[in-house]
């Protein structure tokens, strides 16, 4: 959640809890785009190392529903954000959507280090001792970064969202942060695997996914665009629409085109294989091992192996690896006149990004050179992990499909934006402010096990339900055999 999107460097997430230390590492990238205010830039800079890190119970359910979540846009399409209600009585916050991570966290009302806005104004926070149903699980939770660390504790409460309701649900109380959450936002919610969860625990979203209560067992995205507006573009605008439980056919057209996960192993990421890239209508050449996408709204830019980006490059007339003070390690400039025409596939239709988007900021001489959105992952010394994708899919792609996460099968679809989404881009009105509503339905937090284990334990079970009743139905038939042949 930092605002300089040009670090492209895969490092470890070390998000942690106590016993956190088999869990899988992860590859972070957290790439947003660089505002243009001095509070901005200043968090841009700050945020330069916190980019480094990120990629490196019972169920009582009431009943099935879905809902909508109307979206903020942050600072120029930085953050998209969503509201959500914790604790008892509920309490709203806005919190950034993030479908590269996993955890759930928020300010604490105790917190002690980077809880205010540049200009002294205390960042909306948790107080766990006004809520009634707050759990302290006394383990530690921690995210360091490199100019600092965000930190506390895990806890445990009711969390509420689009209408759906999660007792006993885990998530980070931190104490002290650095250059994570711009002005106005609490905390940021995790929308990947639960196997990506370095406090293992299962998501919100899939507790509620994993217990029939959504409607269909997905989740949707509409972004807006206000980087290339015109006008006084404020701080906070309207950022779209994030639906759990069903799909807005009025924010999309045509088809939707749903690609399948690989579910072997458990899907950490909402991964993709792009099988396909051109830029200016020229294919892009991609090894095997330069395929596999994270499709990611906690990222502004799209990343990709530094052969390939060079590739893309190569194809637009008056490109060079950006060396302006501007610039950081692995980001490019071109010439402004210059309208980028890119397009990805990932198995499916070639779907556009819009010049406006490739476009991130001019540098600030009269060279005629602008930064451009996609840039190269530089890799770290550090380790890994095996298979970290090779390919970081943001919102600079996001803002230009309809976006449908899907719980079963896993799949991730696209599809082309509608009129009335279009609509949304640059539009005039006030951003959505936190609230909460009456929970349609209610589930109970799972256990940290994994949940594609439970889904394949259920299907199992099923089997095995199946092969008994068969058992019993052969047995009787046998009974009855031996009874009618040898009858006295």
């Amino acid at each position: 959640m930092a605002l300089n999107p040009f670090v492209f460097l895969t490092f470890l997430n070390v998000v942690t809890c106590a016993s956190a230390s088999h869990m899988p590492q992860r590859l972070t990238l957290q790439l947003l785009r660089q505002p243009r205010s001095q509070e901005w830039d200043s968090r841009s800079l700050r945020s330069v190392e916190h980019l480094k890190l990120k990629y490196g119970g019972s169920r009582d359910i009431k009943g099935r529903a879905s809902g909508i979540n109307l979206l903020g846009n942050s600072q120029l399409d930085s953050d998209y954000y969503g509201s959500i209600a914790v604790g008892t009585p509920p309490v709203s916050y806005n919190v950034i959507l993030d479908t590269g991570s996993s955890d759930l966290w928020l300010l604490s009302s105790s917190c002690t280090q980077g809880c205010a806005d540049s200009n002294g104004n205390l960042l909306p926070s948790l107080d766990t001792s006004s809520s009634a149903s707050f759990k302290n699980i006394s383990s530690a939770f921690q995210v360091p970064y490199g100019t600092g660390m965000a930190y506390g504790s895990l806890g445990q409460d009711t969390v509420q969202m689009a209408g759906f309701q999660v007792a006993e649900q885990n998530f980070g109380v931190v104490t002290s942060q650095e250059g994570v959450l711009p002005s106005s936002l609490s905390g940021l919610m995790g929308l990947a695997w639960e196997g990506l969860s370095t406090s293992q625990s299962t998501p919100l979203w899939q507790n509620l996914a994993s217990s029939r209560a959504w409607t269909d067992p997905v989740m949707t995205f509409q972004l807006t665009r206000f980087g290339n507006a015109t006008g006084n573009v404020k701080p906070l605008e309207p950022g779209g629409q994030f639906t759990m439980g069903f799909i807005n056919k009025s924010m999309y057209t045509g088809q939707i085109d749903h690609q399948n996960m690989q579910t072997s192993p458990a899907p950490l990421y909402w991964t993709l294989s792009v099988t396909n890239l051109t830029v200016q209508g020229e294919s892009i050449s991609l090894a095997t091992t330069e395929q596999t996408a994270a499709i990611d709204t906690g990222t502004t830019l799209v990343a990709g192996p530094a052969d390939a980006v060079s590739q893309i490059y190569a194809n637009i007339p008056g490109s060079q690896p950006c060396t302006y003070s501007q610039c950081t390690q692995g980001q490019y400039t071109y010439p402004c006149s210059t309208a980028v025409q890119v397009t990805i596939s990932f198995g499916g239709p070639a779907w556009a990004i819009s010049p406006a988007d490739f476009l991130f900021e001019p540098i600030q001489d009269t060279s005629g050179q602008c930064i451009a959105n996609i840039g190269a992952i530089i890799v770290s010394p550090l380790s890994l992990g095996s298979n970290p994708p090779a390919w970081i899919i943001g919102d600079t792609f996001l803002k230009n499909v309809y976006s449908v996460f899907r719980y079963d099968p896993p799949s991730v679809g696209f599809a082309a934006l509608s009129t009335a989404a279009l609509a949304m881009n640059g539009i005039d009105a006030s951003p959505p402010s936190a609230t909460m509503g009456i929970p349609l339905a209610i589930v109970t937090a799972t256990s940290s096990s994994s949940d594609m284990s439970q889904r394949n334990g259920s299907s199992n079970d099923n089997l095995r339900h199946k092969k008994s009743l068969l058992v019993l139905l052969l047995s009787a038939f046998l009974s009855w055999f031996v009874l009618f042949e040898y009858r006295p």
